[in-house]
């Protein structure tokens, strides 16, 4: 008998796992991958290291971007994108 409740345990504890953690980062995952490959021309960009510019070219794997007025390029891979629009708060503590 105790062998069948630790099974049941074990089913339960998998679940909650997947239910809290697998899926929800599953979903981000997803997301994501969705906003950059939707990228177009003229999109205001975040990148993962801070940098905030807009979007003058997007092709299969790499973007290139303006970061400022002096019309200074930067060429980066699609994944180092953190958000699409201008994202300048910077986060509450």
């Amino acid at each position: 008998m105790p062998d069948i409740s630790f099974i049941i345990m074990l089913v339960v504890m998998v679940g909650i796992f997947y239910l809290f953690i697998i899926r929800p980062e599953s979903k981000k995952k997803k997301k994501l991958a969705e906003m950059r490959s939707s990228l177009t021309v003229g999109d205001t960009i975040t990148t993962i290291g801070g940098l905030i510019g807009k979007v003058v070219a997007v092709d299969e794997e790499k973007i290139t971007f303006e970061t400022s007025e002096d019309r200074v390029r930067v060429q980066i891979a699609k994944w180092g994108i953190s958000t699409v629009g201008k994202a300048t708060e910077e986060p509450t503590r």
